[in-house]
């Protein structure tokens, strides 16, 4: 019996060195096949092409969970897990097959896919910079290019294209014990104050009716996407100093584990790694209550930021082809949704799937 695609907890896991298959869109340059420019591209162990991808933790679920359902490439009659007869596909090919021939890959009857894909796991700058190196093809970002690197000139940013494939809604979270004692809502304010060194005692803030405690503030590792969003949206500026910050953390599952293991933690984090072990609180901004599970999806939200795969000057047709499946509504639906995250809007998916090139007759 076939297993299950993998979940984002087993990804996490075993996060380095993962291996499927991965692929993106039209280059302005050209790019021999299989190969990013500069050389980042190259043969796998099983002697198909090999693209790779890294950077950001946040992104990580969408990119590894669409790779492993590529190189899986999965057969038309597989209605669990491919879309024939579904979101408007119809096709006799297998998964990976049917998105890569949409380029120019010609489906050869094996199941093994057209190339594969490396998803590397760090974080957004990491990732970015990486891709600028071009040590990889495509460039996992919670963060814009531009919050990244804030003295990069606009040549330098024009290099960078820009894909938006989802969008995250960061929560605030608590840990368990500072939730129980009456904190199940803070405002922008108070949020300022403690991750700004002001507010370092939870009484201090005054639904919290528990011991006295100190607030342990939990941030993200600087250069991460998670980190430049929160303090561009919380704080007003990507370089935001943080002096409240008491311990930072290099991927989201590392703020998740130091939260629940702590009594007097807050952190923010991706949306996607919230669950019962770590309650996110309700965030009050400009007057508006937003509620996890009911609007932090809403575009008002302070801390909603979109999650991008950037490709080096332009995209190569290996690249347009995965992306195009992760935009598809087979995607969204599939690699983005169960994850916790935000579909984009019909006229997002639209512009995000038009900057693609159009695919091949």
């Amino acid at each position: 019996m076939r297993e299950s695609p993998v979940t984002r907890r087993q990804l996490l896991v075993g996060a380095t060195g993962i291996a499927a298959s991965l692929g993106g869109c039209i280059s302005t340059s050209p790019k021999p096949p299989g190969q990013a420019a500069g050389g980042a591209g190259g043969g796998g162990d099983s002697g198909l092409e090999l693209l790779k991808a890294g950077g950001s933790s946040t992104l990580f679920p969408i990119v590894q969970g669409a790779a492993s359902y590529w190189a899986s490439n999965y057969e038309p009659t597989d209605r669990e897990y491919w879309g024939p007869g579904q979101y408007d596909i119809e096709t006799d090919m297998r998964l990976a097959d049917y998105w890569g021939s949409k380029y120019g890959f010609e489906a050869d009857g094996d199941v093994a896919p057209p190339f594969e894909v490396n998803v590397g796991l760090s974080h957004s700058g990491t990732g970015l910079e990486k891709l600028r190196n071009q040590q990889i093809d495509i460039g996992n970002a919670s963060a814009s290019a531009a919050a990244e690197f804030p003295d990069a000139s606009e040549e330098e940013l024009s290099k960078f294209t820009e894909h938006v494939v989802a969008v995250d809604a960061q929560p605030i979270i608590v840990s368990r014990e500072i939730y129980d004692a009456g904190v199940t809502k803070l405002t922008a304010e108070q949020v300022r104050g403690i991750y700004t060194g002001e507010i370092t005692k939870w009484s201090a803030i005054e639904s919290y009716d528990g011991p006295d405690k100190e607030i342990q503030a939990v941030g993200r590792a600087e250069g991460s996407g998670t980190d430049t969003a929160f303090r561009s949206n919380m704080l007003g500026s990507p370089d935001a100093p943080m002096e409240g910050v008491d311990a930072r953390k290099g991927q989201n599952q590392q703020v998740k584990t130091t939260v629940s293991n702590s009594n007097n933690a807050i952190a923010y984090m991706a949306l996607a790694f919230v669950d019962d072990s770590i309650p996110a609180i309700e965030l009050e901004f400009d007057g508006t209550t937003y509620t996890p599970g009911e609007n932090l999806a809403d575009p008002s939200y302070p801390l909603a930021r979109d999650l991008h795969c950037y490709t080096w000057e332009g995209t190569s047709k290996k690249e347009a082809a995965f992306l195009r499946m992760i935009l598809s509504d087979f995607g969204q639906q599939n690699f983005v949704e169960p994850e916790g995250y935000s579909k984009l809007t019909d006229e997002r998916q639209r512009k995000e799937i038009e900057k693609l090139a159009e695919p091949e007759a």
